[in-house]
């Protein structure tokens, strides 16, 4: 359960004990309705912008929002920001970057809303300090509960359970 390795034990023992009842799955679809509607990159840029005019008008703009596919597999991230500087002309331009791992197509608009909002924290907060989570927080209020379910939903996955939202479900 590397997932929930900073859990309390107690905690962990209780998501076992759902494991082993067969249970976790049917809790998180209980808890949350079907799967969103944003499948392309242009679909979820413009959700993206939608948040960051929201919450935050005055960072920069981003110049980038997709689906990666290879994002979980190769840096075992669910989302990543990124800024690459280039030098044009005599200044320095800088491009920001949002990639979305494409696990985030088929889940509810809560975990994506979630992931979405911890990326355009790094836009002000660059370290997973008190002032970044406060920022989630204040994004959507209910992040660290999201962020949980999410880690159980991962750990339904790791332990050999099926897409709980896909379309053959």
């Amino acid at each position: 359960m590397k997932y929930l390795s900073a859990y309390p034990a107690d905690l962990r023992a209780q998501v076992e004990h759902l494991m082993a009842q067969g249970r976790l799955g049917d809790l998180l679809l209980k808890r949350y309705g079907g799967v969103h509607d944003i499948r392309t990159d242009r679909a979820l840029y413009d959700y993206v912008s939608g948040l960051k005019n929201e919450f935050l008008r005055n960072a920069e703009p981003l110049s980038k929002v997709d689906f990666d596919n290879k994002l979980h597999v190769i840096r075992n991230a669910l989302g990543t920001h990124t800024t690459i500087s280039r030098v044009q002309g005599s200044k320095l331009k800088a491009k920001r970057e949002i990639r979305v791992a494409s696990l985030f197509k088929e889940v509810p608009i809560e975990w994506l809303r979630m992931i979405v909002v911890h990326e355009l924290a790094h836009l002000k907060e660059r370290e997973h300090d008190k002032a970044f989570y406060q920022l989630c927080a204040h994004m959507e209020p209910d992040y660290h509960q999201l962020e949980f379910d999410l880690r159980l939903y991962l750990t339904h996955l790791e332990s050999g359970g099926q897409r709980l939202w896909s379309p053959e479900v």
